[in-house]
């Protein structure tokens, strides 16, 4: 076994990760106050080729020294928008045809492994605040809730961390 070198990785340049038919995803980020997760939910959305991440309230937005320290460009190859309302993303997003799912826990919610997208669904997830998750206003304005089983005694994940679990979830749910 061999380690692969940067050039054996067929990466792609930004302009053709651009025209490239990506995952319908969009991330939405409400209230996240790390720079270096946001930047990693970048990167891992440029990895997974989600469609675009709405940062939301005061989550920090490109270009920023910090996001970059994580994102490593990714913030220039995935698109982005700017609300500072997470309401306004989530009406936006519900008038251009996605169903809207926060990742939380909440009663009533679905376990990731049983969430099973309808063909050619557009979806959007909302990752919350690192204490505090998502906004319950915005829980209100959700088609529904997804959740991450756990089982240890802390019950929670770094937005990061959610992020890589539920979007490589849904990409290999979603794409052919």
């Amino acid at each position: 076994m061999r380690k692969l070198k940067n050039s054996e990785l067929n990466r792609i340049d930004i302009d053709t990760f651009k025209t490239t038919g990506k995952t319908p995803v969009v991330v939405v980020l409400d209230n996240i106050r790390s720079c270096n997760n946001i930047g990693s939910v970048f990167r891992t959305s440029d990895a997974l080729l989600v469609e675009s991440i709405y940062l939301c309230g005061y989550t920090a937005t490109p270009p920023n020294k910090d996001i970059h320290k994580t994102a490593l460009d990714a913030e220039k190859s995935v698109d982005w928008k700017y609300f500072n309302d997470t309401s306004d993303a989530v009406t936006e997003l519900k008038n251009n045809g996605y169903k809207v799912y926060a990742i939380e826990q909440v009663d009533k919610s679905i376990l990731l492994p049983d969430f099973l997208p309808e063909a050619d669904e557009k979806i959007a997830i909302i990752f919350g605040n690192e204490i505090k998750g998502v906004q319950q206003k915005v829980i209100d304005l959700c088609d529904g809730a997804i959740e991450i089983p756990q089982y240890g005694t802390k019950h929670s994940f770094n937005i990061s961390v959610s992020a890589g679990i539920v979007l490589w979830d849904l990409f290999n749910k979603m794409m052919p």
